[in-house]
């Protein structure tokens, strides 16, 4: 999947916004193991201390956990997994009710769109 960055806000937070993602959605499933930070960087085309920010950052968050000598791994608390996946759909959902009832709808007109 291509790695689509935008200069709106910073990279290093769109690199884990990506990774976050593949985690969710199984590209890296629970215990498995990441690329190392040069081939992410790579494949992102960006620096690898870009990279190894946005790695930290998930590592700090508990998504990520390092064993010293053989790279990133994805936690293996599922709890955390599913924690975060209701979190960030909660978010887009308000995000998506919001723009609804811009452009006029009201709820229960989205909730019939939707069905």
């Amino acid at each position: 999947m291509a790695w689509e960055l935008s200069d709106d806000r910073p990279i290093y937070l769109q690199l884990m916004e990506h990774i976050q993602g593949d985690i969710l959605s199984g590209v890296y499933p629970l215990g498995g193991k990441l690329p190392s930070v040069r081939d992410l960087a790579a494949c992102a085309s960006v620096n690898p201390n870009t990279m190894q920010k946005a790695l930290s950052e998930l590592e700090r968050s508990g998504l990520l956990y390092s064993q010293r000598t053989s790279g990133r791994f994805v936690t293996e608390d599922e709890q955390l997994i599913q924690s975060l996946q209701a979190s960030i759909a909660e978010k887009e959902i308000a995000e998506f009710l919001k723009k609804m009832e811009r452009f006029g709808l009201k709820k229960e007109d989205i909730i019939k769109l939707i069905r």
